[in-house]
């Protein structure tokens, strides 16, 4: 019982997080970057001679995110939660932007049921790492050409959500151990 109500609770916690990343990356892409381009997204260094729309940041956390709630509610939960993202994305974002988001989030979540929810069971930090490596490309690739029509930034994004997914590991690698100490169990 104690179990259950832990990982409800976390789950929670967790679902609320990744509801903020989409409006909070689609503010981002128009409002924070190094150099905004006119008519198009604010962009970030991500690397060398590479840059990115600046919600690539929220979005690689995003992507782990999107796993945890799985991990703790179910993989429908995950599906709501975009929809919560992309609602309240239309409070601060232009309707093109907050479309090719919320596509681009269900299409890659699509990818990442297919590749996070038979491996999270038994690996499930590399779960974490390959379906975030799928959906980051996934999630580009539609992203890009959905807002802007082009894909003239995926490797920057591919670059941008990589590292945030690499800076996350080392807390999938901590709960998965803390999960089996306390012997949770995923939804």
């Amino acid at each position: 019982m104690l179990n259950d109500t832990r990982r409800r609770a976390e789950g929670a916690a967790f679902f609320a997080l990744f509801v903020l990343t989409i409006p909070v990356a689609n503010w981002m892409v128009g409002n924070v970057g190094t150099v905004c381009v006119p008519n198009g997204p604010c962009l970030v260094p991500v690397g060398p001679s590479l840059t990115a729309p600046s919600g690539v940041l929220m979005i690689g956390v995003a992507l782990v995110l999107r796993d945890l709630v799985q991990r703790r509610l179910g993989a429908g939960a995950a599906a709501v939660a975009i929809l919560i993202g992309a609602a309240l994305s239309a409070a601060v974002a232009p309707p093109s932007l907050v479309l090719a988001s919320a596509a681009a989030f269900l299409v890659s979540e699509f990818a990442d049921l297919a590749v996070y929810t038979p491996l999270q069971r038994r690996r499930f930090v590399a779960a974490v790492v390959a379906s975030g490596v799928v959906g980051l490309v996934v999630d580009s690739i539609v992203f890009l050409y959905l807002a802007f029509g082009s894909l003239e930034f995926l490797g920057g994004q591919v670059v941008g959500k990589a590292w945030m997914i690499a800076l996350a590991v080392p807390v999938a690698a901590w709960l998965r151990r803390r999960d089996a100490r306390l012997g949770l169990a995923p939804a």
